[in-house]
């Protein structure tokens, strides 16, 4: 099956370093939703959305990204990492508009000074972790 995550990491590429680990390790496509905001999804199997939690939402480069680019009917599964809680509503929401079968989540804790996360230093410091890193693989690894 053709894989390829779609992602956006913009702080502190809590992102970046789970998707550059699970395509090392699972042989998928990236593609960088920041640098590519357009690109032709049609010919892959299955499709993963990444990004960092803001304000309960994945990154609004994703939002965009998947309302204009994902292909409907197609298998789709979720990547975040945050700081205070995992939220994929703000996604399901396209999700559901294209059809698609949610096929997956995954998130886990990132290294977080994004709002009011700034006053205290920072939250989850030292995520992801060498332990986060393998869930992810994992994960990607048992979809179906």
């Amino acid at each position: 099956m053709k894989t390829v995550i779609v992602y956006a990491s913009v702080h502190h590429g809590n992102t970046k370093k789970l998707v550059e680990k699970i395509a090392e390790e699972c042989k998928v496509d990236l593609i960088d939703a920041v640098q590519q905001p357009k690109a032709d999804l049609a010919d892959y199997d299955r499709i993963g959305f990444a990004s960092g939690i803001y304000f309960s939402k994945f990154h609004q480069t994703i939002l965009k990204f998947a309302s204009e680019n994902l292909p409907e009917n197609k298998k789709v599964f979720m990547i975040c990492t945050y700081g205070g809680n995992a939220a994929y509503k703000s996604l399901e929401v396209i999700l559901k508009e294209k059809k698609t079968d949610i096929i997956g989540k995954f998130g886990c804790k990132g290294y977080d000074t994004f709002g009011p996360f700034k006053l205290v230093g920072g939250i989850a410091k030292g995520h992801p972790d060498e332990k986060d890193l393998e869930a992810a693989v994992s994960f990607v690894a048992g979809l179906q």
